[in-house]
């Protein structure tokens, strides 16, 4: 996590605020900018929760991360917060990374073995159960994992629901260059 002692300082200072709002710290980096200083503070969900950071969330704990570093003394000066999640490109490098990528499709390195790309759908004591390509379960023991990376899905177009493209008075929408209804 945090690499200089000021950003273990930041991350000790910032922590009980964060874990009050249920979440967890995942990193902190503290680099100069000019005259002033970056604070980058990296926020997850907890192990238990699927799905994505929401913006009022980070923007509620954002407001108690800075509270709690105007008071700290090793930041002086003028500073730059910058509050995150870690988003799709992170590696999942620990087990309590793939807890909270289940459910989505997970490009898996193995320590030993091919790698392989299937659906995380549960991690049960240290083992990774997957939907495999035959729809039966393959369990992988964390133990074997090297690495994994969430891949990103897109919606296919022959899902979309073609009531998307309707106005509110039920019209379909036309192309409108002029800005006009």
């Amino acid at each position: 996590m945090a690499a200089s002692p000021i950003a273990e300082q930041v991350a000790d200072a910032v922590r009980p605020g964060v874990e009050s709002a249920g979440l967890v710290l995942e990193d902190v980096q503290v680099a100069p900018a000019g005259a002033r200083t970056v604070v980058r503070v990296v926020l997850d969900l907890t192990e238990d929760q699927t799905g994505a950071l929401g913006l009022d969330q980070v923007a509620e704990v954002s407001r108690v991360i800075s509270d709690t570093l105007d008071t700290l003394p090793a930041l002086p000066g003028k500073f730059t917060l910058e509050v995150t999640s870690p988003g799709t490109s992170r590696p999942l490098t620990e087990l309590r990374h793939f807890k909270r990528a289940r459910t989505r499709l997970v490009a898996v390195t193995l320590v030993e073995g091919a790698p392989f790309t299937e659906r995380l759908t549960s991690v049960e004591d240290e083992v990774l159960v997957f939907e495999g390509a035959d729809g039966a379960p393959h369990e992988v023991p964390f133990a074997a994992v090297s690495s994994g990376q969430v891949e990103v899905e897109l919606k296919r177009a022959a899902s979309v629901d073609e009531s998307d493209f309707e106005d509110f008075d039920g019209s379909e929408d036309t192309d409108r260059t002029d800005g006009e209804g």
